[in-house]
């Protein structure tokens, strides 16, 4: 009976702090664990220290991009290539945001390429909801096949020292050998299906009525939203370029342990391997850029990445407090369970972060959970794309932006809330993503 009267406290804590959204995540969190220890008598689970340092080397590194101007030039590639094929934007917008997601290790990026989008498609006679929905989902669909973003970063180091059933510890280059094959089909899917949903703008009784007023045509059509033409100092090329080649440094660091120095018999771990290279990168970018400290704290990589953190903090030491003194309970309770459905602990995953609304905090609170409960390490890294779940409702920053970015109102939320643009797109995506996964990770042998 304890054990259910501490689990709704944590339900309570998570659904109070899921409506306030942001930095209350983190702070709620805590207010769980002083609950759980001072009025239940629990022992403090530990804070994820490590966690929490390779994401804070990932954001500062992500924010110095960003604040040297380095994340325009990959804009600006990415809508070249969209204006040159405007017929196949809905597929290639969210490729292209999903890509801009892997290089950059946040889905935020998303919000600069809407308005793109957006002009992309109704000059084109588009339906914007297609591609704008799409590209949104996809942009968070990338998260997790990012070397640099806080989810995956955050997941190698825990399932560090972990052995698979092929006998190999999960290594950077391990994970994303399944989580990349499964992004890609699912976005592929999405953007497939996306081309043919709802009416063309042409057959839209609707939208025709809506521009029908002269004035109203003028707002729906607007202006070029462009970075064409623009010539973007060489010192933000030169910054995209550290960036990128950082990143390639750690994922032949992770590919060739060889590489890697000798501490104590073994290689270098990769967890301090990306935090020292994140950090090298972003001291470079620093100086290369020419970068202001103040530019750094203040865009929204940062921002962003912060909240993320202190989300992580508060929501993953709440839950391993609670969990940490049931785990012989929820061990013969879940074990069996997901021995016989697998599936279901993908599920569970996409509840929790429509809770969390985070990939990070999600990871984080619930992996070490389902390790100790005798879950494989390589179902964990089949399923990894379960952790992005706050599709199912449209209360996600870069869905409300996409929204608001639609002039012609395509892309909505309906009157039942539920049948908003993002949902389909949404399970297509994951749903395709997370089988094709989970048949690699079959092929090679790691479940």
């Amino acid at each position: 009976m304890e054990f259910f009267i501490q689990l709704l406290v944590v339900l309570a804590v998570l659904f109070y702090a899921a409506r306030k959204g942001g930095i209350a995540l983190g702070l709620f969190g805590g207010l769980g664990v002083v609950v759980l220890v001072f009025g239940f008598g629990l022992t403090p689970g530990s804070p994820p220290v490590a966690v929490m340092l390779v994401m804070l080397s990932v954001i500062i590194a992500g924010a110095t991009l960003q604040a040297s101007g380095g994340l325009d030039c990959m804009l600006q590639v990415a809508e070249k290539i969209l204006r040159k094929h405007p017929k196949y934007i809905t597929i290639l917008a969210p490729l292209s945001t999903t890509t801009l997601t892997f290089l950059c290790g946040t889905g935020h990026v998303v919000y600069t390429m809407l308005p793109i989008i957006y002009d992309i498609s109704i000059k084109t006679g588009i339906r914007p909801e297609r591609p704008l929905a799409a590209s949104t989902v996809a942009a968070q669909m990338g998260i997790i096949i990012s070397p640099v973003s806080v989810a995956v970063v955050s997941l190698i180091a825990m399932l560090s020292g972990h052995v698979m059933l092929n006998g190999q510890e999960v290594d950077l280059i391990g994970l994303l050998s399944i989580t990349i094959p499964g992004t890609l089909v699912g976005v592929l899917v999405m953007g497939l299906w996306s081309m043919y949903r709802g009416k063309d703008l042409k057959d839209d009784a609707e939208f025709q009525d809506m521009i029908k007023d002269p004035e109203m045509k003028k707002y729906v059509y607007g202006e070029n939203k462009t970075l064409q033409g623009m010539t973007l100092p060489t010192k933000q090329w030169a910054s995209m370029w550290l960036f990128l080649g950082a990143i390639a440094v750690v994922a032949l660091l992770g590919a060739i342990p060889e590489l890697r120095p000798i501490v104590k018999g073994k290689p270098l771990s990769m967890v301090l391997v990306i935090q020292m290279f994140m950090l090298f990168a972003g001291a470079i970018i620093y100086i290369v850029g020419g970068v202001k400290a103040k530019a750094v704290a203040n865009n929204e990589v940062f921002k962003s990445g912060m909240v993320a953190l202190v989300a992580v903090f508060g929501i993953a030491w709440m839950t391993k407090t609670m969990f940490g003194a049931h785990i012989g309970e929820v061990k013969s309770t879940l074990g069996s369970i997901l021995q016989i459905y697998p599936w279901a602990y993908a599920i569970i995953f996409m509840f929790v972060s429509k809770l969390i609304n985070s990939q990070g905090a999600t990871l984080a609170a619930m992996v070490p959970i389902a390790l100790s409960i005798g879950v494989q390490p390589g179902l964990v890294v089949a399923f990894a794309a379960s952790c992005y779940g706050y599709f199912i409702l449209p209360t996600y920053p870069s869905d409300l932006a996409a929204i608001n970015f639609d002039r012609s109102g395509t892309t909505r939320i309906g009157k039942f809330v539920i049948n908003h643009s993002f949902i389909i797109p949404g399970f297509i995506g994951v749903g395709t993503s997370l089988t094709v996964s989970y048949i690699v990770a079959k092929l090679v042998g790691i479940i």
